[in-house]
């Protein structure tokens, strides 16, 4: 800009080397301080530009540290809500099992009496059912927040590979696949049962939302420093308000479920100080098990 006016103060149609050199010699006071003014406003443009882009980046980073607050605090909200079930079952799970532990063993004393020969189906629908309440509440006791856990080293993908074949059984009976795709990971301080647990669970809700010849897929990686298990169905989704809602003990969309599936699989997750994480979308879901690799400040 301070070029362009420069040009129409030295200017005149008849313009020599002359008149130019005495046109720029009696201008050249305004000319300087064009230029002074053109570089100090170009200078202070350019600060400005950089303090938008700062400030740009510093919004980006406040929202995104809002959202990292808001999951925490949901996370923590669900945890709270595990231990308080958890408490409750470590408090009145064990005195509910003894009696209905009474009576199935009674049950199963008067079924064998021939005076209830023609009863016998009845006796069995009862004895069925005080089971089907006793598994139910070993799902419930594994909610506690102070179960005892043995941790010790483990490798990840045995685990995963010693339990496969009844992963694959499973699939086949709902005419479905599985595949594994196992990375080298370190060994972990792990409960084997616990996560023979966490795992069969996950495989299981994945199988029961895909469609016949769905895929369903097991994968281990290291993603920076966490130990990554992902289970990904190829089912419709989750819906999101449903999603926030994952993992709350007793809440279920299944019409014969019970609601402790995912929350159990939270609690061992809590217990082995990992965190659980989901992606979904109409092509299906992933759930994400990130445990913290050794030497890692927990």
């Amino acid at each position: 800009m301070s070029t362009v006016c420069t040009l129409i103060l030295v200017y005149t149609p008849e313009l020599t080397l002359n008149s130019l050199v005495t046109a720029l010699e009696s201008n050249i006071f305004i000319i300087g301080a064009m230029y002074a003014v053109g570089w100090f406003v170009g200078g202070m443009m350019d600060i400005e530009a950089q303090h938008r882009k700062q400030l740009r980046q510093s919004v980006l980073d406040l929202k995104a540290e809002i959202n990292r607050r808001e999951q925490m605090e949901k996370e923590i909200a669900r945890l709270d809500r595990l231990n308080m079930i958890g408490e409750m079952a470590a408090g009145i799970g064990h005195e509910i099992r003894n009696p209905m532990t009474t009576v199935r063993g009674f049950l199963q004393l008067l079924q064998g009496r021939d005076k209830y020969a023609g009863d016998r189906e009845f006796f069995d629908l009862m004895i069925e059912e005080l089971d089907r309440a006793n598994s139910i509440i070993a799902e419930f006791l594994s909610l506690a927040k102070n179960k005892a856990v043995v941790l010790t080293e483990h490798d990840l993908n045995s685990i995963i590979n010693n339990i496969y074949p009844l992963i694959v059984a499973d699939a086949m009976i709902s005419d479905k696949n599985t595949i594994k795709e196992l990375g080298e990971i370190p060994l972990l301080y792990l409960d084997e049962k616990e996560i023979r647990q966490l795992i069969l669970n996950l495989v299981r809700n994945g199988l029961e939302a895909m469609s016949p010849n769905g895929v369903l897929t097991l994968r281990t990686f290291i993603d920076g420093e966490e130990a990554v298990l992902a289970v990904k169905d190829e089912g419709s989704g989750i819906a999101l308000d449903i999603l926030e809602k994952i993992g709350t003990p007793f809440f279920t969309t299944k019409e014969n479920g019970t609601g402790l599936g995912l929350a159990v699989c939270y609690s061992i997750a809590a217990r082995h100080n990992a965190v659980i994480k989901v992606e979904t979308a109409a092509t299906g879901t992933t759930f994400y098990v990130r445990f913290k690799l050794p030497g890692i400040n927990q």
